[in-house]
């Protein structure tokens, strides 16, 4: 089968966890060998967030004011970087020698005029007391939501339209190589009236991306990994309960939160609408339980079928 695998930002750099290199190549060795063990079966393209990476290099970024700051587009390019150096380390260090594995900087195009960049939804980096948020809120214009108890700040995430590397993709996938891709939802971009690129101010849902990627690259299924093991009705409730298995647009994702769950169950709403391949989400350390039909939520046009056999 030829998977997309999309590892979330806060599956890499856990909730409440210090953000250290340390902690995100602990977490990206569980992932690694996780991955490694299905490429021997399967081709695998892999996707991945960059919500706490791009918050944090933000913050470094703002600290330095000899200079104005680098806008978020050239910081999306950095944390694509450097998470994909990470996943490809510990990639190597589960396959086989032959085995390539490559990091692509991807470019998404967005629209100029998508009614996000007004409405920020995307929440980045770490969380903070009321007391940090607003100092931050002052100091920077940053916008604010709550987050699990606390304020985190959230940044544009306009809807993607096109990945402009996907031939590329596909070229590399195809040779045998696990590519790395669309990381953070991939570098936003923008074409003007004279047919010129130009970088914008946002980060990318990459569940959407990695949907659009999936579509069109002819994936037989889409993997949306994070850090809860399936989508909870009720979630953080004393009724939250799992949901195992659903049908393409039986969960709205407005009914979940918009800069988390919420893009995952479009993204996997439209995936598995094709009546083609398959869609699950659940936890980065279950993996090789969700391709078995053993773990996660899986969306089919018929849910009862399970996916094809891994």
């Amino acid at each position: 089968m030829r998977l997309v695998i999309a590892l979330g930002g806060n599956a890499l750099l856990r909730r409440g966890q210090k953000m250290t290199v340390e902690n995100q190549r602990e977490n990206i060795r569980v992932a690694a060998a996780g991955i490694a063990r299905l490429a021997s079966d399967h081709e695998i393209i892999l996707t991945h967030g960059n919500g706490p990476q791009v918050g944090l290099i933000a913050l470094q970024n703002a600290t330095y004011r000899a200079v104005d700051g680098y806008p978020l587009d050239v910081l999306d390019a950095e944390s694509e970087g450097m998470i994909g150096y990470l996943l490809e380390t510990e990639l190597r260090n589960n396959l086989p020698k032959d085995r390539d594995v490559a990091t692509l900087l991807t470019e998404v195009e967005v629209a100029s005029d998508d009614p996000a960049f007004a409405h920020p939804t995307k929440p980045i980096g770490p969380q903070y007391s009321d007391d940090e948020a607003s100092a931050l809120q002052t100091r920077y214009g940053w916008s604010m939501v709550e987050d699990g108890g606390k304020k985190r700040r959230v940044v544009p995430s306009p809807r993607p339209k096109r990945i402009l590397q996907q031939r590329s993709i596909v070229t590399l996938s195809a040779s045998g190589t696990i590519v790395i891709a669309v990381g953070g939802g991939g570098i936003p971009v923008t074409l003007d009236e004279n047919g010129k690129w130009h970088g914008v101010e946002a980060v990318i849902d990459k569940d959407r991306a990695s949907a659009i990627l999936a579509r069109d690259v002819d994936a037989d299924g889409l993997i949306l990994l994070t850090d809860v093991n399936a989508v909870m009705l009720n979630y953080g409730t004393s009724q939250q309960k799992p949901v195992r298995h659903a049908a393409p647009g039986t969960l709205n994702p407005a009914d979940f939160p918009a800069g988390s769950m919420g893009p995952k169950i479009e993204a996997a709403n439209s995936f598995a609408a094709n009546q083609k391949g398959f869609a699950a989400i659940g936890a980065l350390d279950d993996l090789e339980k969700i391709i078995r039909n053993e773990a996660g939520t899986l969306f089919r046009c018929d849910p009862d079928t399970p996916p094809p056999s891994p």
